[in-house]
């Protein structure tokens, strides 16, 4: 047993570091929302295509990932995301330099494209390395090392790009057409040096993973061994986990809102960015707070089933009192589903593939397809806050339906068409 335990340590922690770079590039997004819309000029629904551009990249690539992974294997396709992932980073020059926003989302398309990869190839991965009745527990210690990096991530770039902003957006009101721009091209070029370093962080970690111990998972041939439906004809015969991808989507989608609106938010309710450029940092630590429950907790006094039923309920209260509040009790709410969110991936990702056998690497594809959610919710986000009979506070009830039915999918949704009674 603590063969087999030390056997896992070397390739868990690397997967480990995989989900920190996951989390810190895609939680910047919290940061470049605001930013980018006062450099570029842009309204509520034109910044949050910063999110579109980001998550469409896991609808368009997640496919072409799993074909990739098939030829390159686990260990190499995870090199080939992080050196997609620089190449999308070193784009924000040339989009920075010329204060092109088109330029801006197809640098962080890019990235998105790499992390499809990557994501592709590890969520398996760490659900392989083990039962599938503790994949939660596994996947909520990667989470932490996830979530840990998005806290980082928006204070370091908002230490960085915001510094200063609010009274740069005072000064920008009185300013004649020709020194506003020369003032938002300096505010643009800020976000050169990050960039450029994590290009050759990515570089190097790309390296580093090339040639490193991770041993690649034979999946197709461990997968034909264990399935436990063989009989099926094709992938379309697992309706659980088609219900799956509705409820990866829909959880992706409520919480990028909850991590990437918040800053934005902050502000309409009259804070100032110096303090909200922090407010994100309070919905991953409320989500590293759920991961630690859920590593405690599942499978050993509660199912993965159970656990994802409490916390969308939980979703579902935490978001009709941030709607119907105000100030910092309003902000710590929409903060709080960090915590009713973190538990949502490590369990529906189990619950949907649990029992697909040859068709694993098929349905890892189309889960990450689901991640397309926060592209599409956040841009209604945008579009309803710009609407002066609804408003950023009033928008946020597009989450209670996704809560909503993600509790269906962990009550009813998981077990349809598995054939099977056992709860996970």
């Amino acid at each position: 047993m603590n063969n087999r335990k030390n056997e896992y340590l070397v390739p868990i922690t690397i997967i480990g570091v995989l989900f920190f770079i996951f989390g810190f590039v895609t939680w910047l997004n919290a940061t470049l929302i605001p930013y980018l819309r006062i450099a570029c000029e842009l309204t509520a629904f034109e910044s949050f295509w910063v999110t579109f551009a980001f998550y469409i990249s896991y609808f368009v690539m997640a496919l072409p990932s799993s074909a990739v992974l098939t030829k390159t294997g686990f260990k190499n396709g995870m090199s080939v995301g992080l050196i997609t992932m620089a190449v999308g980073a070193l784009v924000f020059i040339p989009a920075a330099i010329t204060r092109t926003y088109g330029l801006f989302l197809t640098g962080l398309f890019i990235q998105g494209t790499g992390l499809a990869v990557l994501q592709t190839a590890s969520n398996p991965y760490v659900t392989i390395l083990g039962p599938i009745e503790s994949a939660a527990k596994r996947i909520s210690i990667m989470g932490v090392a996830n979530k840990f990096a998005g806290i980082l991530s928006p204070i370091i770039l908002g230490a960085v790009v915001l510094q200063g902003i609010d009274d740069l957006v005072i000064k920008l009101e009185g300013m004649d057409a020709l020194s506003r721009a020369a003032e938002l091209d300096i505010l643009a070029e800020k976000v050169i040096w990050p960039y450029v370093i994590m290009a050759i962080v990515l570089v190097i970690l790309a390296g580093l993973i090339r040639y490193s111990s991770l041993p690649d998972v034979e999946g197709d041939k461990k997968e034909n061994e264990s399935s436990k439906h063989l009989e099926r004809k094709s992938i379309f015969d697992f309706s659980y986990l088609w219900l799956g991808v509705l409820a990866i989507f829909v959880y992706v989608g409520v919480e990028v809102v909850a991590v990437d609106t918040l800053i934005s938010y902050g502000n309409f309710l009259g804070f100032e960015f110096a303090e909200a450029k922090i407010f994100a940092s309070f919905t991953l630590g409320a989500m590293i707070v759920g991961y630690f429950v859920g590593i405690i907790t599942i499978p050993r006094f509660i199912s993965q089933s159970a656990a994802l039923k409490w916390f969308a309920v939980l979703g579902v209260i935490f978001s009709i009192i941030a709607i119907f509040t105000s100030g910092y009790t309003s902000i710590l709410m929409i903060a709080a589903l960090g915590f009713a969110n973190s538990i949502m991936w490590p369990a529906i990702w189990p619950l949907a593939i649990d029992g697909l056998g040859k068709y694993m690497k098929i349905g890892s594809a189309l889960l990450i397809m689901g991640i397309a959610g926060g592209a599409l919710l956040p841009l209604l986000y945008g579009y309803l806050s710009d609407l002066e009979s609804v408003g950023s506070q009033q928008a946020y009830w597009i989450m209670v339906p996704c809560y909503l039915y993600i509790l269906f999918f962990a009550a009813k949704g998981h077990k349809v068409g598995k054939g099977m009674s056992s709860d996970v």
